[in-house]
């Protein structure tokens, strides 16, 4: 599995942060980016990050399978 995140449409609600804090961060900004290293998704977070993808409200997170 990847994972990117749209940066045009975060927010910075920072809920991806709370689901899967191994694989998202907060930049000095506010707003979310994928840890560096992390856009392959190891197999015990690929849950939690499908998780933070459904709790996102502006549905920024992309993944592929």
């Amino acid at each position: 599995m990847k994972v990117c995140i749209d940066e045009n449409l975060c927010q910075g609600h920072a809920r991806c942060v709370y689901f899967a804090p191994d694989v998202f961060e907060i930049d000095d900004e506010g707003y979310a980016n994928v840890r560096e290293g992390m856009e392959n998704v190891p197999a015990d977070q690929q849950d939690n990050v499908r998780r933070a993808a459904a709790n996102c409200p502006e549905r920024t997170i992309i993944i592929s399978e």
